[in-house]
């Protein structure tokens, strides 16, 4: 007989604890962005941001953290600048590919 196990007995998944490295940082942003939502793109870079220290990538951006908050909150559309340099500040490039026909 199998133990039934309750939904609120589940552990939650933070995905924060697999962004651990560059790649896996460049994997989950590559999905978010095949999903075209840029606002999801935003929130994305929020929650790996997050993960990395705020402080630290806003910092590396070269913006003030309440900035970094304020352009990666859910439903924002960051300025592409702001993006690039988050990303560089994350160690991940955005790069384009021919889409897929």
């Amino acid at each position: 007989m199998r133990k039934k196990v309750k939904v609120s007995e589940l552990p939650e998944f933070d995905i924060t604890e697999h962004l651990e490295s560059e790649e896996a940082i460049a994997e989950y942003l590559t999905l978010v962005i095949e999903d075209q939502d840029p606002s999801e793109l935003a929130h994305a870079l929020g929650v790996v941001a997050r993960a990395r220290g705020m402080s630290q990538v806003a910092e590396m951006a070269g913006i003030t953290r309440e900035a970094l908050y304020k352009a990666l909150r859910p439903g924002a559309q960051p300025r592409f600048d702001t993006v690039q340099r988050v990303c560089l500040a994350l160690g991940v490039k955005l790069t384009a590919v021919p889409a897929a026909q």
